[in-house]
């Protein structure tokens, strides 16, 4: 596209966002694609745990101004994998510190870590943005087709291949109590698609043509629907007063955080030492009888399901009259005849004081290269092996369900990042009161990978109108109210308890918790028929 301004563009100010866009249409080669990069890296400080979401502004005008200049759909290819790879590595860094866990085993996978996965991932921008190249066109036009590329971008990352939906562009909302609220209403992939329309709306301040008030309309329609958001969420957070924290009509939760580091959580020396802390934790004294007491993903190192023994031993830390929650590790060994049929579940096991298993959830979707090594026999070749524990692939559960629970209202139960799939949390056919999310985020240390599991979890309890429960092994433990607010938390690192009440759900089913992904899919398809429209007009 070629910028036609009404002044010379060498008579204005460095600064003015006719001579930016043109000086940024105007790089080739490595300038394009270094700068690409770059504005992709700076996109994801506007996502947590950072939250500067002014700087998507800079980010996603910057790229509209660079695909003005671009003629080819090769050089869109490029120029769009460029931004989603510096967008990818920033903000995916600490998956490496996984592999130095065992670094004897998997440091030299590092390069893959870093490297090729964001490269991989970042595929998805280059082939949406190479398809918005195709109906790229000046104007207001130009920023709803990126809108919609990236959306199909990150909707098709989040679910081609098991899916990745890490890092959502909508999560930017996630600290911010207003607008993060339209959650209930279109998801984080609306959000997202918000979030983009609105970012890459100043990109027109150096349009052809506009003058004056002109010039600046579009932008301040964009800042208006956001004020109108804004005020909606308002409204929907005074209709949910916060709960009162001295109430004494509502279940009390005991979270317990372990701290256990990753390097030694498996270990057959610490084994007893890891019990006994667990175990201290849980039978300190309360103000009031505790309805249950929550252990994180994998927080017993002992099997439960099938040694009764064990299982009396580990349900000593469950309140009188009430129930220990526990991630466990579930096994079954090979059948008469059967002897290679041993299969292994990362579970959710709820345990009575007698030690009688009161109810189970196998994890369903697992995590690759984590919890099971895909194309097992022939990756197993070159030395590649799952990161877990275990020389066995784990086996996935059925899939969302929901535990009826004496003493508790029905809850849904997510294990580690299973928190992540938005429309994947809950079982509509079988509503749960309440969200609850066990996790072990040990494996990244205090890098910022942490914090962002956590603001995809607050998310989550937005989206279905719900509490959402949070038990990490080294943090952040926490538990959200039905519109996401801190109601109290553990820090990363911190070892100790939180006794809580579980708050109220909600009354009523939020409209993404009943539609789902429709309604964002929905949004688009106007979007597109629109821009169809108008394009033959």
């Amino acid at each position: 596209m070629t910028l036609s301004p009404v002044h010379p563009v060498h008579a204005l100010s460095p600064m003015h966002p006719v001579r930016l866009a043109s000086r940024l249409a105007a790089l080739r080669g490595w300038r394009r694609l270094g700068l690409a990069f770059g504005l992709g890296a700076l996109a994801m400080l506007g996502l947590p745990p950072f939250g500067l979401v002014p700087v998507l502004a800079l980010a996603f005008t910057g790229l509209v101004w660079l695909l003005d200049g671009v003629d080819t759909p090769r050089r869109a290819f490029w120029t769009g994998w460029a931004f989603g790879f510096g967008h990818l590595v920033v903000g995916l860094y600490w998956i490496a510190l996984a592999l130095l866990v065992e670094a004897d085993r998997f440091a030299w996978l590092l390069p893959f870590a870093v490297i090729v996965l964001p490269g991989l991932l970042a595929l998805f921008y280059a082939l949406a943005i190479m398809a918005a190249h195709r109906f790229w066109r000046p104007g207001g036009a130009r920023v709803a087709i990126l809108a919609l590329a990236w959306l199909a971008a990150e909707w098709l990352r989040g679910h081609v291949l098991t899916g990745f939906p890490w890092n959502v562009t909508g999560y930017a909302w996630t600290d911010l109590a207003a607008p993060r609220q339209a959650g209930a209403l279109v998801g984080v992939w609306g959000l997202s698609l918000g979030t983009v329309l609105l970012a890459a709306l100043p990109a027109t301040l150096a349009d052809a043509g506009r003058q004056g008030w002109h010039r600046l309309r579009p932008t301040l329609g964009g800042l208006a629907v956001l004020a109108l958001v804004c005020l909606g969420g308002w409204v929907r957070l005074g209709l949910v007063p916060a709960p009162d924290p001295a109430a004494t009509d509502r279940p009390l939760l005991r979270i317990v955080q372990g701290n256990i580091d990753q390097h030694i959580k498996w270990s057959a020396e610490a084994r007893r030492d890891i019990f006994e802390r667990y175990l201290n934790l849980s039978q300190a004294p309360s103000a009031r009888p505790l309805a249950a007491v929550i252990w994180p993903e994998t927080a017993t190192p002992y099997l439960i399901d099938t040694l009764p023994e064990n299982a009396a031993a580990v349900a000593r830390s469950a309140p009188h009259g009430g129930v220990l929650l526990t991630g466990a590790m579930r096994v079954r060994e090979g059948q008469v005849g059967q002897p290679d049929e041993f299969q292994a579940w990362n579970s959710l096991v709820a345990l009575a004081e007698t030690g009688a298993i009161l109810g189970i959830y196998d994890k369903a979707h697992l995590v690759p290269f984590g919890e099971y090594l895909p194309l097992r026999p022939m990756l197993s070749r070159f030395g590649i092996d799952k990161l877990a524990q275990g020389a066995v692939d784990f086996s996935a559960g059925p899939g969302p369900r929901t535990l009826h629970i004496a003493g508790l209202p029905a809850f849904s139960p997510l294990i580690c990042y299973e928190v992540i799939f938005p429309a994947a949390v809950a079982d509509q056919a079988d509503r749960p009161e309440w969200l609850l999310n066990l996790t072990n985020d040990a494996w990244f240390g205090k890098s910022i990978g942490p914090y962002q599991h956590l603001a995809m979890a607050r998310m989550r309890a937005v989206e279905q109108g719900v509490p959402l429960v949070r038990a990490a092994n080294t943090g952040i433990s926490v538990v959200f109210d039905s519109v996401g607010r801190d109601l109290g938390h553990l820090n990363l690192g911190e070892t100790g308890i939180l006794d809580i009440n579980l708050p109220e759900a909600r009354s009523g089913i939020t409209p993404y918790a009943r539609l789902g992904d429709w309604i964002v899919l929905g949004i688009a398809a106007v979007i597109g028929i629109f821009l169809g429209r108008l394009k033959s007009s």
